[in-house]
C-alpha cells in the first residue's frame, strides 16, 4: 500500500496485471486519481508472471493490430524514456507454412495487416532459410516475417509499469480482494474490499481469467473462459535464433506451438492444447514436455540437445471470438471492461492502457471508435481471430 491513502478516487482498477498496471500508469500520468486493488501480495502475480514474453502486432484482428503497433512503439522506446531495462529484443515473428492451407491463410492476412501499417512480408523457402537457417527444410513452403515484433521480460516490464505508475501518483493496495461493487440507482458509486470502502464513479475490470467473477458483482455475465496453457524455458545458450517461430499446423493434442530465444539466451516455448483445457488449474503436467519437444525438434532439430530448466502452467482468458472485451458496459454506467486478452495481455497492455485513459477522459482519437467496435462488450462474438 502506498503511503497516502484516500477514500475517494476518480478511477478504481481491479487487477494489478498486464492490463491494469499500465492503465494505472497512463491514467495517473494524465492527472487522474487512481487506485488499483489486487488480491495478491504484489504486482503481476496472476497471469503476468506466467507469460513467455512475446510481443507482436502480427494479428488478423484490426483492433489488435492497432493496439499492438502502439505497444511495440512504447516497448521499444521504454528504456530510453524511463531508464528501466525490460529486456526488449527486436527479433521479429515468423509464422511458417509447411502446408498449402497455412500458406493461403497467411498470404490472405497480409492484405489487412499491411493496410493497417504492419511491417510484414511473405518470404519464400530460400528467403526464410536465409533468415532462420536451422528450420527443417523438407516441405517448407515459406512464411511471413514481421521484423518489428519482439520480446521482453514480463517480470521486469510489469515492475517498471508499477514503478512509473507510483511515481505518477497511482496507489496500489495489495492483499485486498474486492467483495462488492457498490451501485446507486444502477450507477457505479464505490467499491468495498476486505479492508475498506472506497467511492468512485469508474471501475475498470482488468482481472484476466477472473473477469466473470467480477462481472457478476454488477449482474453481468462476461464471456471470458480461462484455459490452461503450459510453457517451458531452457538453459541459456549462444544466440542462434532471432525471430519467434510460430507453427499453426494442428495435430492430435495441439493446435499450434511457438518458441523463441530470449535476449539473455534462454529458449522459451509454449503449446496450444487441442482440445482446450478449461478451468483454473495451474499445475504442470507430465504430458506437456514430451508433446511440445517432439513438435519443436521436428521443425528445428538443433534444439534436441538444449536442456530444459523449468516448466510452468498459466491461464489464457479466452473469449468466444478470440478478441478482447474492452469498453463501457452499457447496462452499468461507470463499469469499464478490459478483459479477455486470450493470453496476449502483455503485448496488448500498453496500447489498451492508453485507450482506457482516453475513454475515461472522453478524449478518444479518430481511430478509437473503430477499434472499440471490434472489442465492444455488446458485440455478437460471431467471428474468430485467426492468429489468436
Amino acid at each position: 500500500m502506498s503511503e497516502a491513502s484516500h477514500s475517494s478516487y476518480d478511477v478504481i482498477i481491479i487487477g494489478a496485471g498486464s492490463v491494469g498496471t499500465p492503465a494505472a500508469f497512463f491514467m495517473a500520468k494524465s492527472g487522474l486519481n487512481v487506485l488499483v486493488l489486487d488480491p495478491y501480495a504484489s504486482v503481476g502475480q496472476g497471469s503476468n508472471k506466467r507469460a513467455i514474453g512475446g510481443i507482436r502486432a502480427t494479428h488478423s484482428d484490426p483492433a489488435k493490430i492497432r493496439l499492438c503497433l502502439r505497444s511495440l512503439e512504447l516497448f521499444s522506446t521504454w528504456q530510453a524514456i524511463y531508464g528501466e531495462d525490460i529486456e526488449w529484443y527486436k527479433g521479429g515473428y515468423c509464422f511458417v507454412a509447411y502446408r498449402e492451407k497455412e500458406e493461403q491463410t497467411l498470404k490472405k492476412l497480409l492484405v489487412t495487416q499491411k493496410s493497417l501499417g504492419l511491417n510484414i512480408d511473405w518470404l519464400d523457402k530460400t528467403q526464410l532459410l536465409n533468415l532462420v537457417p536451422d528450420l527443417y527444410p523438407n516441405g517448407l513452403i515459406g512464411g511471413t516475417f514481421s521484423p518489428d515484433d519482439g520480446s521482453i521480460s514480463p517480470l521486469l516490464a510489469i515492475h517498471s509499469f508499477y514503478n512509473q505508475a507510483v511515481k505518477c501518483g497511482a496507489q496500489f493496495h495489495f492483499n485486498e480482494p474486492v467483495i462488492e461493487i457498490i451501485l446507486t440507482h444502477g450507477k457505479i458509486t464505490g467499491v468495498r474490499t476486505s479492508n475498506a470502502t472506497y467511492s468512485t464513479g469508474v471501475v475498470i475490470n482488468a482481472t484476466g481469467p477472473w473477469a466473470n467473477q467480477i462481472g457478476k458483482l454488477v449482474g453481468q455475465n462476461i464471456p471470458v473462459f480461462p484455459e490452461s496453457h503450459e510453457a517451458a524455458i531452457t538453459e541459456s545458450v549462444a544466440r542462434f535464433l532471432y525471430p519467434m517461430i510460430v507453427d499453426t499446423r494442428p495435430i492430435e493434442g495441439s493446435a499450434s506451438y511457438y518458441f523463441y530465444q530470449h535476449l539473455t539466451g534462454q529458449v522459451l516455448f509454449c503449446i496450444t492444447p487441442d482440445p482446450p483445457i478449461p478451468g483454473f488449474d495451474t499445475r504442470e503436467t507430465s504430458s506437456f514436455l514430451p508433446a511440445v519437444s517432439k513438435r519443436i525438434v521436428e521443425i528445428m532439430p538443433r534444439l534436441k540437445n538444449v536442456r530444459v530448466r523449468r516448466t510452468w502452467r498459466g491461464l489464457y482468458p479466452m473469449t468466444p471470438d478470440g478478441s478482447p472485451i474492452v469498453g463501457w458496459v452499457d447496462e452499468v454506467p461507470g463499469f469499464l471492461s478490459a478483459v479477455g486478452m486470450c493470453g496476449q495481455g502483455l503485448m496488448l497492455g500498453l496500447g489498451i492502457g492508453e485507450l482506457l485513459t482516453r475513454l475515461v477522459r472522453s478524449e478518444l482519437i479518430p481511430e478509437d471508435q473503430d477499434t472499440l467496435t471490434f472489442l465492444s462488450p455488446s458485440r455478437q462474438f460471431a467471428g474468430e481471430e485467426m492468429l489468436k
